[in-house]
């Protein structure tokens, strides 16, 4: 019998949930692939969504946590911040 204590933290803003263990994966999936798409692509979810919590976090913190680039001749992009790579260290 395997017994484990597990435990889930989010970080709360007046409330609400601002940050927690699926942020913190894509996030580190963006700063992996460079893209809002593949990082939601490999976490089973759609764009929309993805980009609707990278838009919450960007509004919501103080400093944006993602910057995306958009499509040209190289194709867009999105890359993480400093504020964001800190989110995720502190997280």
């Amino acid at each position: 019998m395997k017994k484990e204590i597990r435990i889930r933290c989010w970080i709360d803003i007046d409330g609400e949930k601002f940050f927690g263990p699926g942020r913190a994966e894509l996030l580190e999936l963006i700063a992996e692939t460079g893209s809002i798409a593949k990082a939601a692509k490999s976490m089973g979810m759609s764009y929309k969504k993805a980009w609707d919590m990278v838009n919450e976090m960007n509004t919501r913190g103080r400093r944006p946590y993602v910057i995306s680039h958009k499509g040209g001749e190289k194709g867009g992009g999105a890359e993480i911040t400093e504020a964001g790579k800190k989110i995720i260290s502190a997280y």
